[in-house]
């Protein structure tokens, strides 16, 4: 089995098609042409229809854009592609996304369930990864921060934390946020999301 960054699975090979599939039937619910949805996203019409079309992996700056168009957060969106929500998920049955490009691993913790407010997220930035978001998903969330493992720089309204092992940031997120490897070696943190 081919793992991504000390220890988490591989994303599972499908999840790009699967993923492209309901964005490009979320856009289509909604009435909007590629242009339509360029303009609301930031994002060009061509890498929108390569993302629809499973051409390319979403990168999280992506999702996350995308997320705010559609109001979901990202666990949200990566659930409902998903074959079937369950109560209990094993660690080798959680669903895993890479962002190859920015270093960036995600696991979705918390079974996954569009009802809830809550979820929780594991997350890990190799060395030097540096993820920038314009926005939140969903303007008001509130996040809970808690390193696992190496150390988080987080920017919050131009207010930037320094995170050690053990340490816990709680935030509500109505602008850009930044999360940064601190440290000489991988960071690993579990995110706590909470819908306003």
């Amino acid at each position: 089995m081919k793992r991504a960054m000390d220890g988490l699975q591989a994303p599972d090979a499908q999840l790009d098609t699967r993923l492209g599939s309901r964005l490009a039937a979320l856009r289509a619910e909604r009435g909007w042409s590629l242009g339509e949805l360029a303009e609301r996203s930031g994002i060009s019409r061509s890498t929108l229809s390569r993302a629809e079309r499973a051409e390319i992996s979403p990168t999280a700056s992506m999702l996350n854009r995308l997320c705010n168009v559609y109001g979901r957060t990202m666990s949200q969106l990566l659930s409902e592609v998903e074959s079937e929500p369950a109560l209990l998920v094993r660690a080798a049955e959680q669903p895993v996304w890479e962002d190859r490009s920015a270093g960036f691993v995600r696991r979705s913790v918390s079974p996954p369930h569009a009802g809830l407010r809550a979820e929780l997220v594991e997350g890990r930035l190799a060395e030097g990864a540096d993820i920038a978001y314009d926005r939140p998903p969903v303007p008001g969330l509130e996040q809970h921060v808690w390193v696992l493992e190496g150390a988080l720089d987080v920017t919050v309204q131009d207010v930037e934390h320094r995170l050690g092992a053990g340490d816990c940031l709680r935030m509500r997120v109505w602008g850009p946020t930044r999360f940064r490897c601190a440290g000489p070696v991988a960071v690993r943190y579990a995110l706590a999301v909470v819908l306003p």
